[in-house]
């Protein structure tokens, strides 16, 4: 094996270890390599990523290397993880945003029995994003908590209140959640839309 691909890989593994990180051994293990090697093509994999001012760099903590981004660019990594854009919720959470703007309060059970699945996650994110909160506990065995959208909700997508929402009565021959999301969200996003537009399972429209 050559050099750089020896260099190479270990980016790569790197890459796939996360934060858990490898340490000289495991990667001369893995690449069947002799540890100065390994240890040579670490140490210049970092020179490498530094000055090419790369977005991420090689980091060793107690003998554990692992790749990771730059301290200096935290601040637009915080501003991505509490942006609640669009681009980074997932079809569940879009699916679960959408039957609690509709539904609420509604509690979580609820929630699943209209999506089919389990939706704890889904919920952990939009209330990490403040796109929904608690907003009560409902009278049933147990006092499940209810949820509502939120303030950053309304001002996100530029609603007053949510009489702005479109007209729920527009899904009635919609054909699954997956339909009804996908064209609450676009209208949110100022397409205008009808149901119409929304391609058929079946192959037609």
């Amino acid at each position: 094996m050559d050099f750089q691909t020896l260099k190479s890989i270990i980016e790569g593994l790197l890459f796939m270890a996360g934060d858990e990180g490898l340490n000289i051994k495991q990667v001369a293990e893995i690449t069947e390599q002799r540890h100065e090697v390994v240890r040579d093509a670490m140490t210049d994999l970092q020179g490498d990523m530094e000055r090419s001012k790369r977005g991420l760099q090689i980091l060793e903590i107690a003998g554990m290397y692992q790749l990771t981004t730059l301290k200096q660019h935290a601040p637009y990594f915080e501003k991505m993880a509490y942006s609640p854009t669009r681009s980074s919720l997932s079809q569940a959470a879009l699916e679960t945003l959408s039957i609690v703007a509709y539904r609420q309060p509604i509690t979580r059970v609820d929630i699943e029995e209209i999506r089919g699945v389990k939706s704890d996650r889904a919920i952990q994110t939009l209330v990490n994003k403040d796109l929904i909160e608690e907003v009560g506990r409902a009278e049933a065995i147990g006092r499940p908590i209810l949820y509502g959208t939120t303030k950053a909700f309304l001002d996100y997508f530029a609603l007053s209140n949510l009489d702005e929402l479109p007209e729920a009565s527009q899904f009635e021959h919609s054909d699954g959640l997956e339909e009804e999301t996908q064209l609450l969200f676009n209208k949110l996003e100022g397409r205008q839309l009808t149901i119409e537009d929304v391609p058929n399972p079946e192959g037609g429209v």
